[in-house]
């Protein structure tokens, strides 16, 4: 079983060729075996290449409310007011460390995605 890293744009889209034709293989086959070492050299791949950073925090709550079917009151006893809910909502008041602490708690959204800052628009690194 040949193997070579990916180091190319093309080398990365033969491999997810390779893989697309290998996706029927049996588990512990030479073909299952290849298919699983491809495929952890295209997460590598990608993990270089295509970095996906942690949602926005407002993202990250309005995602978690829809994946468990939450609704304002369910974030009251975690935020505070349902005024101050919707206000954290729409971006009008920033999370303090108490709601993200709750918040990752109570429903588990990941602190990381919560204490994300916010990118500034139009600034750049010169």
């Amino acid at each position: 079983m040949e193997i070579r890293p990916i180091k190319t744009e093309a080398d990365y889209e033969a491999t997810l060729k390779e893989i697309e034709g290998l996706m029927s293989a049996a588990a512990d086959s030479p073909e299952g075996d290849r298919l699983d070492v491809l495929v952890t050299l295209v997460e590598a791949y990608e993990r270089d290449h295509y970095p996906m950073g942690f949602p926005d925090p407002v993202e990250a709550i309005k995602f978690r409310m829809e994946q468990q079917g939450l609704t304002v009151e369910d974030l009251v006893p975690v935020i505070g007011r349902k005024n101050r809910v919707y206000e954290i909502l729409a971006r009008k008041r920033p999370l303090t460390l108490r709601m993200i602490e709750g918040l990752h708690e109570t429903f588990a959204i990941p602190a990381e995605s919560l204490l994300k800052h916010r990118s500034h628009r139009g600034s750049h690194v010169a």
